[in-house]
């Protein structure tokens, strides 16, 4: 239950950088991160569907945004 907590807290983050009119430097990091955060999370549950679905993200971002994101 953490982790949904964790990933609520960063969206919530995101929707307000968006707000405040963030530039992409500072919204692509924490884009970044809640990707990250969903994979670890679907690897921790075991779920098939919710892992290929974090997968599926992560790729989009890496094929839209290549190396506009530093890994952490």
């Amino acid at each position: 239950m953490d982790e949904a907590h964790a990933l609520l807290a960063r969206l919530e983050r995101i929707e307000a950088l968006d707000r405040e009119g963030a530039p992409p430097a500072l919204l692509l990091p924490e884009l970044h991160e809640l990707v990250r955060e969903a994979e670890a999370w679907a690897r921790r549950e075991r779920d098939p569907a919710a892992e290929a679905a974090a997968a599926a993200c992560a790729t989009a971002c890496a094929a839209v945004l290549g190396d506009a994101i530093v890994p952490a």
